[in-house]
């Protein structure tokens, strides 16, 4: 027993994560260069603890009979007949505060649009590694890059992903900035998502029993950010994640994704499978519309199972306001306060949010209860 236990410590000893970490990011060839190099087994860098993977296997079987309650809001209509609109505020509304997740079709992006942003994200990520690496990066203030796990080296365990992130308001990256491979559709979907992070804001706003412009007016739109995921196949799905269970740190988001699902989120204390509908868009509340709106809407947690299927590729746009030097302060809307419903949240800035929400990592827990009173 002595010489077992002796045994364990010494391997406990010899394994080194942090270099272990910075050997993988100095590759700069992400999770998908080790599939390329024909990895059988997981690094133990990517291996997640019992606790986080403990129902990832009885998930899908129990789970997916629910997600047909899953809201699917049809916005044909809401510009041109006012009883339509009425009955999508209600139905957004609902849904932003009953689940903190919806879909969407007759959004007003082509479906040709999004299977281009979709296969432009392949095409970076499967060009030639050298080519890749000139963009590999984890400069905060980059144009553009690419790197696998934003929290590499503060996370408990990294993620089956490879990763793209391009801000693209309030200062628009130059168009030589971005890789030809993508350049032309990352533009122009990115003005057309813009768009539609518009409708759903006022929508949103409507919601609440405000005017249609009022989150507008609070420049909950002020910034738009693209982070594009790629998952490739996994060797041992059961021993990892694609995306950590976590909420996200903005107003709100709009995701694209392929048909091979994986998305799921929490509802009613269960995991529920966001099912792939083709050209629909998925919709979830962030952390920043949760505080300001005092826990009417819901930044529910969500995460992405890896498996041995793919490569999965999905976008996310992140509406938020800026998070450099900006003063402007992030508070519960007083309109909506009352003595029976006094405010939950401290008041903060983006920068403070962002700054803590970075540093904290994707490790399980929301960042919206540092902020709470």
């Amino acid at each position: 027993m002595v010489a077992s236990e002796e045994i364990q410590a010494s391997a406990a000893t010899k394994y080194d994560r942090r270099a272990e970490l910075q050997a993988f990011d100095d590759t700069k060839a992400g999770v998908k260069g080790l599939v390329d190099a024909g990895v059988t087994k997981l690094p133990r860098i990517f291996i997640h603890p019992p606790e986080s993977l403990k129902d990832i296997a009885t998930t899908t079987s129990t789970k997916t009979t629910h997600s047909s309650t899953f809201p699917v809001i049809d916005l044909d209509g809401i510009d041109t007949d006012p009883r339509i609109r009425e009955k999508i505020v209600d139905e957004v509304g609902k849904a932003a505060e009953s689940w903190g997740f919806f879909q969407v079709i007759n959004h007003g992006i082509e479906a040709r649009i999004l299977e281009e942003m979709l296969d432009g994200i392949r095409r970076f990520n499967e060009q030639e590694t050298a080519i890749k690496k000139q963009y590999y990066s984890r400069d905060l203030t980059a144009a553009f890059k690419f790197n696998s796990n934003f929290d590499l080296f503060s996370s408990p365990a990294a993620n089956w992903r490879d990763s793209i992130f391009c801000p693209v308001a309030p200062n628009p990256p130059k168009p030589e900035e971005l890789p030809l491979v993508c350049r032309e559709i990352m533009l122009e979907y990115s003005k057309q998502v813009m768009e539609l992070g518009k409708t759903l804001l006022k929508l949103l706003s409507e919601g609440l029993g405000l005017s249609p412009n009022r989150l507008m007016e609070m420049e909950c739109a002020e910034s738009l950010a693209l982070i594009s995921h790629y998952y490739p196949a996994c060797p041992e799905p059961d021993k990892t994640l694609g995306t950590t269970r976590h909420s996200d740190n903005d107003f709100v988001s709009v995701l694209l994704q392929d048909n091979l699902g994986g998305l799921q989120v929490v509802h009613d204390d269960r995991w529920v499978n966001v099912v792939p509908i083709p050209g629909a868009l998925v919709i979830n509340i962030g952390d920043l519309l949760q505080l300001v709106t005092n826990d009417k809407y819901k930044s529910v947690e969500h995460r992405v199972l890896a498996s041995n299927i793919g490569p999965r590729i999905s976008v996310a746009s992140f509406f938020g306001r800026d998070s450099g030097p900006n003063p402007k302060v992030l508070a519960p809307i007083e309109e909506m306060l009352s003595e029976e419903n006094p405010p939950k949240y401290r008041p903060t800035t983006a920068k403070e949010y962002t700054d803590f929400f970075r540093a904290k990592g994707l490790d399980g827990t929301s960042a919206l209860l540092h902020f709470k009173l």
